[in-house]
């Protein structure tokens, strides 16, 4: 038997697998870190603090397995997109990460826009300048902090700078790069157009692969931390969504999938590159070699619920603990007892902005047509179907750009029995999970296997390992009902966007 490690760093902690080749999982761990908040619509992460939980989990996923490290073939490396980690000459992280949810670089998106061109600069990155990506946290930085700039000879993204701590090799990889806005999306190179109109030195950036390549081999000190074997191979690997396609077997034209994570993501795999001209949805490279996908992404999509969660269910969070299951599942048994509508009560879910399709860092959430009548359980399935609409605004953009979905897979939050049927109501179209629960870790577990040799390649890794479990079909008569609510809710954002404008502005 042969073994495979996967490794996800994420928004709120670090779930690290080991799967057989077979695709099950044998052991895991999770060890979970604080996000900072210095100011409004800031996000902070210190880099270290996902150092010792990658080390802390694969320890002990190598210690409950009880198998041999050397039987570990590859390990693959998941994680939270954009994050800005930048290291000086004795590659140490010189600040806390400024991290994907982050809002503060708006001034940084007019300055990239002007110097690159707005058409241009979706022609090469295939999206307008965000405030989530890479780059305007890179110009911030230089903008804002000089001398943190000046000391700066590394920029890493999340799960990179974990690669250099395990292998000591610099390196980034196709799908995770996308996202920097600073690679050209056709070529799956960093542009050199770009980084000049920047100012920004080629040099500081690491080598690009594709996600199934071998871009390192574990040290002796790391490996002294962890458990493994030095020398075991560590592939390229993927950004959380990207590894989560492969996760769920989204690996062809015409599969889809919806995660439902801090953030959430609607995804579609395409052999060849769309964009949308007015940057709604992001175009990146996917983790199949040679192939991208498109991704639409609400900012706050597991984080209301979350948001919600700790501070109004301490009572479910108390009860939960002493019945053995998540809070979620006693929110989902609450919400249950609610209509279609949560009683003529809507949710907006823009907590920490929005991206698809609004672009706007400064909307924020709101409760729409809260009464006196209303129950906390309402409040709860009001904001689950507010995150589904958001969702649904990322399908509606897609539909219009030649990449029609015949398959939609669920994972993350959205796999379970409620949301996963609201999201086949909503949509109107089956939702499907599969039998496995780790998405992310699977993919990238995967994605090692294609590269060392256990598989041929990443279509057949996604064959032998991914398997369909259950499937929600839609209903006509709850589509209807719905779609009543969801047009409404479609209709009040534009009657409040100049009104965050100058909610930001107070």
């Amino acid at each position: 038997m042969e073994y495979l490690i996967g490794i996800d760093i994420g928004t709120s902690g670090t779930k690290t697998v080991l799967f057989d080749d077979k695709g099950n999982a044998i052991s895991h761990a999770l060890i979970e870190y604080p996000m900072y908040q210095p100011h409004n619509g800031w996000a902070e992460q210190l880099p270290t603090d996902w150092w010792q939980a990658v080390a802390g989990t694969l320890k002990q996923v190598m210690t409950k397995s009880g198998i041999e490290a050397a039987a570990v073939r590859g390990i693959g490396l998941s994680g939270q997109m954009h994050g800005l980690v930048m290291l000086d000459e004795n590659n140490e992280v010189i600040r806390p990460s400024i991290i994907w949810c982050d809002q503060r670089t708006a001034n940084e998106c007019e300055e990239i826009t002007a110097k690159v061109g707005a058409a241009r600069l979706i022609e090469i990155t295939a999206n307008p300048a965000l405030t989530g990506f890479t780059a305007s946290k890179i110009l911030w930085v230089r903008n804002n902090e000089p001398e943190n700039y000046a000391r700066c000879r590394k920029i890493l993204l999340p799960k990179d700078y974990i690669r250099y701590m395990l292998t000591g090799e610099f390196a980034t990889e196709v799908s995770d790069a996308s996202g920097m806005q600073l690679l050209d999306i056709g070529g799956r190179c960093w542009s050199d157009e770009v980084l000049t109109k920047l100012g920004i030195d080629k040099s500081l950036l690491a080598p690009v692969y594709e996600s199934p390549e071998v871009s390192g081999r574990v040290s002796k000190s790391a490996a002294a931390l962890t458990g493994l074997a030095v020398g075991t191979p560590v592939v390229g690997g993927a950004g959380d969504n990207a590894a989560a396609a492969v996760g769920t077997g989204v690996v062809s034209d015409g599969q889809a999938f919806t995660t439902i994570g801090t953030s959430g993501v609607v995804f579609a795999h395409t052999s060849k590159m769309h964009i949308d001209p007015a940057g709604r949805v992001h175009t990146f490279c996917c983790a199949v070699p040679g192939c991208w996908h498109i991704m639409g992404v609400t900012q706050g999509a597991g984080l209301s619920l979350k948001w919600f969660r700790d501070n109004f269910c301490s009572s479910e969070m108390e009860a939960s603990a002493l019945m053995g299951v998540s809070p979620y599942f006693l929110m989902d048994k609450e919400a249950e007892k609610v209509p279609i509508g949560a009683n003529r009560l809507l949710f907006l879910p823009y907590l920490m902005g929005e991206r698809t399709p609004h672009l706007d860092p400064d909307c924020r959430g709101v409760f729409f047509g809260l009464s006196a009548m209303h129950q906390k359980r309402d409040l709860i399935r009001a904001v689950m179907e507010g995150v589904s609409y958001s969702l649904r605004d990322c399908l509606e953009v897609m539909s219009g750009m030649d990449t029609p979905i015949e398959v939609m897979r669920a994972c993350g939050g959205g796999s379970g029995p409620l949301w996963r049927q609201m999201l086949a109501d909503i949509y109107n179209c089956e939702v499907s999970t599969i039998a496995s629960k780790e998405g992310p870790a699977l993919g990238v577990a995967l994605l090692a296997g294609a590269g060392t040799g256990v598989y041929k390649n990443v279509e057949e890794a996604c064959s032998v390992a991914v398997k369909t479990k259950d499937i929600a079909a839609p209903d006509s008569m709850r589509h209807d009902t719905y779609e009543s609510y969801y047009q409404l809710y479609r209709a009040i954002y534009p009657s409040l966007k100049a009104h965050y404008k100058t909610l930001a502005q107070l």
